[in-house]
């Protein structure tokens, strides 16, 4: 609701975002060439990390947001380690206009998200005998762009010409 000029009355009560409880949905960590790929190796090896955020609503404005990190270690061809972790919060979002809140669900909530998910992926890689994998940070901003330039050509490609 807004005043006429895109601004909300002085009145109206302020947005929220509340996390109401996090979690490990899933986790999967597997060490495949144990205990060869333990010692040293001549190289670095090659990582590779697939990050992809879900949402659902699950209540009146309660919305369960699930982080998605993939991520797999070779050297030389061969696996080192590979994860899969998938955390979730649920998040009670209140008083934001609904132009706002698929961007705060898919953005924001993620974000708050991925400091827990990023530790949890450490401690798993560390625990399987390697030296534990610090994440970067992700843009959710450019995952969320891309993710919505991907769905608008999908959606353009399905029309029927």
């Amino acid at each position: 609701m807004t005043n006429g000029n895109g601004t909300p009355p002085e009145d109206a009560p302020p947005p929220q975002l509340n996390v109401l409880a996090q979690y490990t949905k899933d986790l999967s960590f597997e060490n495949p060439n144990a205990p060869s790929s333990l010692g040293p190796q001549a190289q670095q090896p090659s990582i590779n990390i697939q990050i992809n955020v879900g949402a659902n609503n699950v209540a009146a404005n309660e919305y369960e947001v699930t982080l998605s990190v993939e991520g797999k270690a070779e050297n030389d061809g061969k696996v080192m380690f590979s994860f899969e972790l998938a955390y979730a919060g649920v998040f009670r979002i209140v008083n934001v206009p609904q132009e706002n809140l698929h961007p705060l669900i898919m953005i924001e909530c993620p974000r708050l998200l991925f400091p827990f998910a990023r530790e949890i992926i450490a401690t798993a890689v560390r625990d399987g005998g390697f030296p534990p994998l610090m994440l970067d940070p992700v843009d959710f901003v450019g995952l969320y762009r891309q993710n919505m330039e991907r769905q608008a050509a999908a959606a353009q490609q399905q029309k029927p010409s």
